[in-house]
């Protein structure tokens, strides 16, 4: 994204860094707004991502040396895993609004809020739904909010005039 990041609020404090968190923290709850036009988005983001990466060549080579000097017998796995820091500090919602309105926008068009920290991944889709709930953000015409896991949907709660 485009933006200079907004520094993250939790309650009064501001949050920088991983270490501004409480341990053991997986990822956490926010709501950004676009305050210009006042719309809201309540999500869930993680701390770190986690991938499989391919071993190359020398790689291979050295751990089936190692696991061969360390009398390891057995496939040797091809692949690692590799965990890296998510790009969390400048993240803003992976919504399409969301992504036009800071394509669109000043960093200073913006606040990031977040609502709960949260420690495994399980436990942050509950509290994201459990927001989005609080928040009626399916509802209320402030938020972009358009689905809860793909099964209820903001269309779903457009009133029929009879």
């Amino acid at each position: 994204m485009a933006l200079t990041p907004v520094s993250w609020r939790y309650e009064e404090q501001l949050i920088t860094e991983i270490s501004d968190m409480p341990e053991g923290t997986y990822g956490f709850i926010y709501r950004v707004t676009h305050l210009p036009t006042q719309k809201k988005y309540v999500g869930k983001k993680v701390l770190f991502f986690e991938r499989n990466v391919k071993l190359g060549k020398r790689e291979l080579e050295t751990l089936k040396e190692e696991r061969k000097a360390a009398g390891i017998g057995g496939r040797v796995p091809a692949k690692k895993k590799v965990v890296k820091e998510s790009d969390w500090k400048d993240y803003y919602g992976s919504q399409a609004e969301i992504k036009a309105l800071v394509r669109s926008s000043k960093p200073e068009d913006w606040s990031r809020e977040i609502l709960d920290f949260v420690p495994t991944k399980k436990l942050l889709t509950y509290y994201e739904i459990k927001h989005i709930f609080i928040n009626d953000a399916l509802e209320d015409p402030d938020f972009l909010n358009d689905n809860i896991l793909g099964k209820f949907y903001q269309k779903d709660f457009i009133k029929v005039d009879s």
